[in-house]
């Protein structure tokens, strides 16, 4: 691959988009358990695109970085830029995001997957100016729609929404819930280097919690100003540690900013078994509870919120069960929802995971179903 050495592997238009890694992991994993049912499956961070979204997606990485040449080769997409670490999707995966039909069903089924919650492709529309964006999210919207109305038992979604006009958002997220049926929204993480926990956005969670719907927070490459001490590092700012490391810091900065005290039945979700913070709670809380008592803000430890407003799910976390088993100790079963982040992951090796790893079946069967049919309403 003389020629690739001198290209930098890329997530999907250099714009932070998950990706996956070289082949498939997890393979020679157990089988499903023999001579009993498996449980229902509804996965919630599954992924869809379009072709026109991808296209525009390239178009915005073009004019940011004018040097690039994006080119197919040895069956990846490559681009001449530097410091933009990493492959993104092989073509097999780019035909799996597109399929809202009998293709992603078939997969589904040779899986024994139920239902899957469709949200668009991160980073969504949030690289794009606000009024583009906007028009685009009630596009793919209306797009999305369509396939759960076709599909009403296998297909639900998460709204796409564009932060760039919180207010638009807002609205466009109350349309997805009363007019289209979705559950919630997909919200990818930072918007052009901005976080939600700026009071600007607040709208669109005011608007979650009066729908009573869930805001899921999904990763993306860190923003510009925490990129600096990823580069040169292939794949790390990506699903290795960069995503987790942003998407988390996040989630803590909502809850720093007393959003929940302003906003108490909101819901969050967190994929990854919660970015880290789960396993670090306790020591959130013990440097929290030794500042002084002049910066506090909050009416509850940092730890409670993030048990009493987040939920995780499984994406992505299909390699030890020592993971699973200690979020279920430090959250209780309760507040994880299964996933497979399909096709960036594979869905066969996240359900004979699930189905095989050493837990109870009550716990099993509310991360497979149960807590799903409840947050969701399925």
């Amino acid at each position: 691959m003389e020629k690739v050495n001198r290209r930098t592997l890329i997530k999907l238009a250099g714009l932070s988009i998950a990706a996956s890694s070289l082949g498939f992991p997890g393979k020679g994993m157990a089988q499903k358990p023999q001579g009993k049912k498996p449980f229902r499956k509804i996965c919630v961070e599954e992924h869809f695109s379009t072709t026109d979204h991808i296209n525009y997606l390239l178009s915005i990485y073009k004019q940011q970085y004018p040097i690039a040449e994006v080119v197919q080769e040895e069956k990846y997409i490559l681009a001449d830029v530097p410091f933009l670490p990493y492959l993104f999707l092989r073509p097999p995966q780019i035909e799996s995001l597109y399929d809202l039909g009998e293709g992603r069903l078939e997969e589904m089924d040779k899986c024994g997957i139920d239902v899957q919650v469709l949200s668009l492709l991160s980073p969504g529309v949030q690289v794009f100016e606000a009024a583009t964006a906007t028009r685009l999210a009630r596009e793919y919207n209306n797009r999305l729609a369509v396939a759960a109305k076709d599909h009403p038992k296998r297909f639900a979604g998460f709204a796409c929404l564009a932060p760039q006009d919180p207010k638009q958002a807002a609205d466009e997220l109350e349309r997805a819930v009363k007019d289209l049926g979705f559950k919630g929204a997909v919200i990818n993480s930072h918007t052009k280097g901005e976080y939600l926990d700026n009071k600007k956005y607040w709208v669109i969670f005011e608007q979650a919690q009066k729908l009573n719907v869930p805001i899921y927070l999904h990763p993306r490459g860190p923003s510009p100003d925490m990129m600096k001490p990823f580069i040169g590092y292939p794949m790390l700012d990506s699903a290795m540690w960069g995503f987790g490391a942003e998407a988390g810091l996040h989630a803590l900065r909502l809850i720093m900013s007393g959003l929940f005290d302003e906003f108490p039945r909101l819901k969050i979700i967190l994929g990854h078994l919660g970015e880290t913070i789960p396993f670090v709670l306790a020591r959130i809380d013990n440097r929290w509870s030794a500042l002084p008592f002049f910066v506090k803000n909050l009416k509850k430890l940092p730890g409670q919120y993030f048990r009493d407003n987040f939920l995780v799910t499984t994406s992505g976390m299909n390699e030890d069960p020592a993971t699973l088993i200690a979020t279920i100790s430090i959250l209780g079963a309760d507040r994880i929802l299964f996933a497979t982040d399909y096709p960036l992951e594979e869905a066969e090796q996240a359900v004979s995971f699930i189905d095989n790893v050493p837990i109870s079946d009550q716990d099993k069967a509310k991360i497979c179903h149960l807590n799903a049919e409840r947050v969701f309403s399925l």
